[in-house]
């Protein structure tokens, strides 16, 4: 017989982690799948977050849990996706709709660190956004819209950064050595040294792929390649200016940031704790999908009564 949970999903552009705990807030168990978006209107995007969801849903079953409830914070989710994202989710894991709570990913990052109203938080990961949550459940956000127009800071604007100044490096001088060691780690990660191997890599995938390349501009980093380094500055002091908007906008509160970017080198936060000297400011380790199962576990009673008053996605 399986044994009752509630579930919870950190549904990223480049992974997605669950956990499945008990009534009581016990965790009987967790994982780590593929990425996806809430992007579903692509075809493509609809089927990865079909695969991540089923992917999970097996996990489930090999280990006897049955989801009572589910929970998920899901990277590009918002409104004009809930219904048919809601049906997916009820289809995959045959529950009912009613026991199914569906927000974006930074507003379960922000339950994972604060209480409504009382702190910022800033995300870099594939992409970059920074939100405040007020006591009342209103929501300031900042930046968040995509590599097309911005993300400064994110894994994938590290990555891009890193391509356009090899690039101009090629350019000017007819070859990478200026950049050497930059320019071997992301030809590593891409598969070959060659524009059509880079092209393909870029124009091919998603924004999730091109975020993976920023792991090659920390370690040339790590290994004193000054353009790598710089690129870091650089993002820690874009992350930073997502931190001041929300203090302008949403008052001196706490500021913590959180994301996968900040592992990359030590130079992206001590660019960000440089920018925003004066302010509370710290990195922070919140398990996202631990607070999105407790939620239907009654382990976060103010914020269920914000979210299930539909809490705003976009």
């Amino acid at each position: 017989m399986s044994r009752p949970v509630h579930l919870g999903l950190d549904i990223g552009g480049t992974a997605s982690r669950w956990v499945a705990c008990t009534p009581d807030g016990e965790i009987l168990g967790r994982g780590k799948v593929s990425g996806a978006t809430g992007h579903i209107f692509n075809p493509a995007e609809k089927d990865r977050l079909d695969a991540v969801l089923r992917a999970v849903r097996q996990a489930l079953g090999d280990a006897g849990l049955e989801p009572v409830s589910i929970t998920a914070g899901i990277t590009g989710y918002g409104s004009a996706v809930a219904t048919e994202v809601t049906a997916l989710v009820e289809t995959i894991f045959a529950i009912d709709a009613a026991a199914i709570l569906l927000i974006d990913d930074i507003v379960l990052a922000y339950v994972a660190h604060f209480e409504p109203g009382q702190g910022h938080l800033v995300s870099a990961g594939t992409g970059s956004i920074g939100i405040h949550v007020t006591a009342a459940g209103d929501t300031v956000r900042v930046g968040g819209r995509g590599i097309l127009i911005d993300d400064a800071g994110s894994g994938s604007w590290i990555a891009l950064e890193a391509l356009d100044r090899l690039y101009r490096i090629l350019d000017r001088d007819g070859s990478f050595a200026a950049a050497q060691p930059l320019a071997d780690h992301l030809f590593a990660l891409v598969g070959g040294r060659e524009w059509h191997d880079v092209r393909q890599f870029v124009y091919g995938g998603d924004r999730g792929r091109i975020g993976t390349l920023a792991v090659a501009v920390g370690r040339a980093a790590e290994e004193g390649d000054e353009l790598a380094l710089a690129i870091l500055r650089q993002a820690g002091v874009e992350l930073a200016q997502l931190g001041s908007a929300l203090l302008s906008r949403a008052g001196d509160h706490p500021l913590r940031f959180v994301g996968g970017v900040l592992d990359l080198h030590p130079a992206i936060f001590a660019e960000i704790a440089a920018s925003l000297a004066g302010h509370d400011v710290s990195r922070a380790e919140g398990d996202a999908a631990l607070a999105a199962a407790q939620l239907q576990a009654g382990r976060h009673r103010a914020w269920m009564a914000l979210l299930t008053r539909q809490l705003p996605a976009n």
